[in-house]
């Protein structure tokens, strides 16, 4: 799937602390549609994000999706609170939450679906094995991976095809500068969250 490089990640449309609604609704949907109208094709999405506050903007200010818009949502982590975020990798509650991002989002398949976070308590086999069976069943058609090590992203290409891997990376966090290089030598598309520290690249250092 050719997307352009730069993407739009939804993740600060939401309140503070990445709960609850927006303090202007309309505002982020009118931010969804001019990104889509200055070429982005990549929305980056996950039902965390909240939870699902981003997925009914997206909704309401893009649906029906034009040709070539991407929607990539991810799975795998709970949002008790505002402050909290707890992974779970139980294939029930993953094929749950994929479900809930098909109907939320109005897609009868979701392009590229990614596991928001391993679950140590899950065995990866069985947290990927949820993805795999939806995949079968067509409700997603590519499988991600997000914040992994290369020891975990190479032991998930051996039970799935990985074909993106999501980690926190920007000018002044380069911890996963192995997982770039390792996913660029293996053709595996590299999505860094954070990119520009939510504009505090931008700010000016005491000289």
């Amino acid at each position: 799937m050719p997307v352009h490089r730069l993407g739009y990640g939804t993740m600060q449309l939401t309140g503070p602390n990445v709960w609850g609604d927006p303090r202007d609704p309309d505002e982020a949907v009118r931010v969804l549609r001019r990104a889509v109208e200055l070429g982005v094709n990549f929305i980056d999405t996950a039902d965390a994000y909240g939870p699902f506050v981003t997925d009914h903007l997206i909704k309401k200010a893009l649906h029906p999706y034009a040709d070539g818009v991407i929607i990539a949502a991810k799975v795998g982590l709970t949002r008790p609170g505002p402050n909290d975020w707890s992974p779970v990798g139980r294939p029930e509650y993953l094929r749950q939450q994929v479900e809930l991002n098909l109907r939320h989002l109005g897609l009868e398949r979701i392009d590229l679906l990614q596991l928001h976070r391993i679950d140590p308590k899950v065995p990866l086999a069985e947290q990927l094995g949820a993805l795999l069976l939806l995949q079968q069943e067509g409700k997603i058609r590519h499988i991600g991976l997000s914040e992994v090590s290369v020891d975990e992203l190479k032991a998930a290409g051996e039970i799935a095809k990985i074909v993106s891997v999501q980690n926190l990376y920007n000018l002044a966090k380069r911890d996963a500068e192995p997982v770039l290089d390792y996913a660029e030598a293996n053709n595996i598309a590299f999505i860094p969250w954070f990119p520009l520290a939510t504009g505090a690249l931008a700010k000016e250092r005491p000289s």
